[in-house]
């Protein structure tokens, strides 16, 4: 079984950035956020803050428009998907194989649209409670590997391909890891 990672591995960029642009088209008034959105993950990428201190300050302010969006999901994850089917790498048809699974910290419920038009069937993401709004499942770093376990229990990975060495808890469990940078696989473990 191989396991990739999804924003900036299979895909080019940050789709829950990318998403969250779809939905300031939607709701303009979401555009208030933006700068925070942005000062969170400079602060984030330059190891200012921890994703825990990220999650704990902004999460809270996107609850109530998770409430909002949800009974949509659906139909928002095929137009989201329509206009950024593009920018999946082109490597990844050619090594897709029929039990590949990606593993996100980008929102389940928007993946599983991609996850069916490029073939995979299985796909762990985050996931938010639908009558809160409230995370329930933050799907990064060593909880990418409790929750690929609850699903698939001790089955190996043969390869893991990820953008970060935040993902060095999955590095770790595979037998293989690769690290995908623009259009180049290194090897890494």
């Amino acid at each position: 079984m191989n396991v990739y990672d999804f924003d900036n591995t299979i895909y080019d960029g940050e789709s829950s950035l990318a998403l969250f642009w779809f939905y300031i088209k939607k709701m303009p008034h979401l555009v208030k956020y933006y700068p925070k959105v942005l000062k969170a993950m400079y602060n984030y990428k330059k190891g200012n803050i921890s994703i825990e201190m990220a999650l704990e300050k902004y999460i809270p302010m996107i609850e109530p428009y998770v409430l909002k969006i949800i009974d949509t999901c659906d139909e928002d994850a095929k137009v989201f998907w329509d206009a950024h089917m593009h920018k999946i790498k082109p490597f990844y048809k050619e090594l897709h194989k029929e039990d590949d699974v990606i593993i996100t910290a980008s929102p389940e419920i928007y993946m599983k649209e991609i996850c069916r038009r490029i073939g995979v069937k299985e796909v762990i993401g985050t996931t938010f409670n639908h009558e809160t709004g409230k995370i329930e499942r933050f799907c990064y770093r060593k909880n990418k590997v409790k929750a690929y376990k609850d699903r698939f229990g001790d089955t190996p990975i043969d390869c893991f391909y990820t953008d970060s060495l935040n993902d060095a808890p999955m590095i770790e469990i595979a037998k293989e890891a690769y690290l995908v940078k623009g259009s180049k696989i290194e090897r890494i473990k």
